[in-house]
């Protein structure tokens, strides 16, 4: 049986440190940085690592809300599509910059794609 993307990623350390740049990477974005104005960061990047540590195949202990109704306020603020690339950029910047092979950064990409249309409420 095929091993987790968590796993070959490098499971809960590899994804918390990922997580910990990433939003460094966003926050500095000028493209995106506007929709974290006012976030409490800590719990956004606890919430992001236990999504993502479900979504690449590790442990389910994500609680927040689905995809759709946790970003409804930011689209109502004009959350689009090339926000969303922004994100996906920054992301793969990030596990480009952790030396994650690039077949496990496009399985990350294809996951992101996977949940376009719920964030984007559509």
């Amino acid at each position: 049986m095929n091993a987790s993307l968590y796993n070959r990623i490098g499971g809960e350390a590899a994804v918390n440190a990922a997580v910990d740049i990433f939003y460094r990477k966003v926050l500095a974005d000028n493209r995106i940085n506007r929709f974290f104005t006012g976030v409490d960061m800590d719990g956004q990047a606890a919430k992001q690592k236990a999504f993502l540590k479900f979504a690449f195949g590790g442990p389910n202990n994500y609680t927040g809300l689905d995809m759709r109704k946790g970003h409804q306020h930011l689209v109502k603020q004009g959350l689009n599509d090339s926000h969303f690339d922004a994100v996906v950029e920054n992301l793969a910047t990030t596990l480009q910059e952790l030396k994650v092979p690039a077949e496990m950064i496009n399985e990350v990409a294809a996951i992101a794609e996977s949940v376009r249309n719920d964030v984007l409420d559509r």
